[in-house]
């Protein structure tokens, strides 16, 4: 089954070399489970030139915010439509999980909480509890039309949604191995508040559901490929 990545953001050069960039950390995450992966930056306006050229699509997370003014925004957004329209599956993480739900009708942007860092316990009634990593300052504050709520934490009430189209979004990142959240926190540590960073830090060896939530993710897209 051929994934279609489209990249919406580079990963800090210094983890390059370790860990490869956000694209490589799906490729990683869904390693062994039967699919192959084409890659689009399309932060650098590279999109696809049809939504059928790949039997699946995943968003990855970004440093960027879906209400910025990029001129690779509205395209996007335009290709998510046209995606859920033609009902080929679809998977939003972070970034992805935001520019979904605003595509779509929804409103992502800056939560008044600040920042959340770190392991996040979300309940969800459909996959039981899960312990990922977060890290971000925007959330989905209005689900779209058409979106189930299917995880949440106390300070994140959309953290996880299920479309009427076959999408699924969550805010959390179980691409991201510990090892490469440490050094994520470590590269932007100047931009985030200290309390957080150091609640991070003290919660790095936190058991996380990475692996299962990469089975999830993975059924989904096959669940509702055509073939």
């Amino acid at each position: 089954m051929k994934i279609g990545i489209l990249q919406t953001g580079r990963a800090p050069a210094q983890l390059h070399a370790p860990f490869g960039d956000y694209d490589a950390l799906f490729r990683q995450m869904l390693d062994g489970m039967g699919f192959e992966f084409d890659t689009y930056p399309v932060m650098d306006m590279v999109l696809p030139g049809a939504i059928e050229a790949a039997d699946g699509w995943l968003v990855t997370g970004s440093p960027h915010g879906v209400y910025e003014d990029h001129p690779w925004i509205p395209p996007l957004e335009t290709f998510i439509r046209d995606v859920a329209a033609a009902r080929i599956p679809m998977v939003g993480i972070c970034f992805g999980h935001q520019i979904i739900a605003q595509a779509m009708g929804g409103r992502a942007e800056k939560f008044a909480g600040g920042w959340t860092i770190g392991p996040q316990m979300y309940r969800s009634a459909e996959f039981g509890p899960l312990t990922l990593n977060a890290m971000h300052q925007d959330q989905v504050t209005k689900a779209p039309p058409g979106a189930r709520v299917i995880g949440t934490t106390a300070t994140c009430a959309n953290a996880m949604l299920r479309y009427d189209a076959p999408i699924l979004t969550m805010q959390p990142h179980p691409e991201m191995t510990p090892a490469f959240f440490a050094g994520l926190v470590d590269t932007r540590e100047e931009i985030l508040p200290e309390d957080a960073v150091a609640a991070a830090r003290g919660a790095a060896d936190t058991p996380l559901d990475n692996d299962r939530t990469a089975r999830i993710i993975a059924d989904h897209l096959k669940g509702h490929a055509d073939g």
